[in-house]
């Protein structure tokens, strides 16, 4: 039987990855208006945070959900930094502290379950 959190999971994956692929387009069907300047970047994180709040839902683990936001938003926030060559002050430190975050989710994530 279908739960109606797997049903809302799925539909946030989709428009999480519809952010991802098409901000803007989400943005003029959603709002009324294309994202532009920051806010392309802003939706494409937005993205990725619903994905990760999907797969939570939808496996029932909060700590897979924070895993994987945190490991995309450090890998696109890298990308951004590195393809788009604008950074704000703060974008290198974020995107080394979800390295960091990475790392000990995924070590907790993989730790030996103990009853």
């Amino acid at each position: 039987m279908i739960r109606v959190l797997d049903v809302a999971a799925f539909g946030e994956i989709a428009t999480g990855l519809a952010l991802l692929a098409a901000p803007s387009f989400v943005g003029q069907v959603l709002l009324g208006e294309a994202l532009t300047g920051a806010g392309i970047p802003t939706a494409r994180v937005a993205g990725i945070a619903l994905i990760a709040l999907g797969v939570a839902c939808w496996k029932n683990s909060g700590l897979l959900g924070m895993l994987i936001y945190s490991a995309a938003v450090a890998c696109y926030l890298a990308f951004f930094g590195l393809m788009e060559g604008s950074a704000g002050v703060l974008l290198w430190p974020a995107a080394g502290l979800h390295a960091v975050l990475t790392t000990l989710l995924w070590r907790s994530h993989t730790k030996p379950h103990t009853s």
